[in-house]
Order: C-alpha cells, then sequence, then structure tokens
C-alpha cells in the first residue's frame, strides 16, 4: 500500500536535512518523492559512483559497506543520498538490501527544480547542511 502524504511528510521531517522545514515545504519535497521497491540482495548505492538520488527506507532492511568491509546493518527508518542532492561528490558506502525494501527516493534533477523554485526552502536545507558540517568539524 502507498504511503500517504502526512506518513511521506512525517519521514521526510526525520532526514536532518529537511528538519528545519515547515509542513508545506516537507509537502512539496514529499510530492517529489517516488515510492520504489527493491528486491533482496540489491546494491542500489554503490561506493565510488556518483549520488543521483536522495533515499528514505520506509521498511526493510539494508547493510551499509565501506571498502567492502560491513560498516553496519539498519532496520526500518534509515536515509542515504543526502549530499547527492547538493553535491556531484562519489558516494562513500555501498547500501544493499538484505530484505525486500520499500523506500522514497528524489532524483537530484527534481530537487533542483523545486529549490530553484523555493529560495526559502534553499536556504533552509542549506543552514541544514551547514550545521552538519560545523557538527562534524574539530574547533
Amino acid at each position: 500500500m502507498p504511503l500517504r502524504k502526512n506518513a511521506k511528510i512525517e519521514l521526510l521531517h526525520r532526514t536532518p536535512l529537511f528538519s528545519g522545514c515547515s509542513k508545506r515545504e516537507l509537502g512539496a519535497i514529499a510530492a517529489i518523492a517516488d515510492e520504489i521497491e527493491i528486491a533482496a540482495g540489491t546494491a542500489f548505492i554503490r561506493e565510488g559512483e556518483r549520488g543521483r538520488e536522495f533515499v528514505a527506507v520506509i521498511e526493510g532492511a539494508v547493510e551499509v559497506r565501506k571498502k567492502g568491509r560491513l560498516v553496519r546493518v539498519k532496520g526500518g527508518s534509515e536515509f542515504f543520498g543526502e549530499i547527492a542532492l547538493l553535491s556531484a561528490a562519489p558516494r562513500n558506502a555501498t547500501v544493499i538490501a538484505t530484505s525486500a525494501v520499500r523506500a522514497l527516493v528524489i532524483s537530484d534533477r527534481a530537487f533542483d527544480s523545486l529549490m530553484q523554485r523555493s529560495p526559502q526552502l534553499q536556504l533552509k536545507v542549506l543552514r541544514s547542511l551547514a550545521e552538519r558540517v560545523a557538527a562534524d568539524e574539530p574547533v
């Protein structure tokens, strides 16, 4: 059963990149998010490749690998590729579905288009990104 709009909004609100967005802005982001199914065993994000989408796992389990080594196993709401929406940087890990996965996907092209139409949303997303980077930097 497809995710309802309010459930999409709630899922996106939990993403650090979108946590500062209003419900209206989250609704606009939810409108460009496609729901997909990923088969168990599928590597849907590959380390070293250019990221072109953001993925929010609705249900299912995944494993994250860096340089072939298992980094973590996760289930439930997980988010991958926020930076891919804003940068052409290569992926820093491979993510593999270890069970059937339902997910929301936002392409970089759709997100770019939305950002161009909404300068206020653009500012909030960039602030969230700056806060995240600042938290990772030593003083």
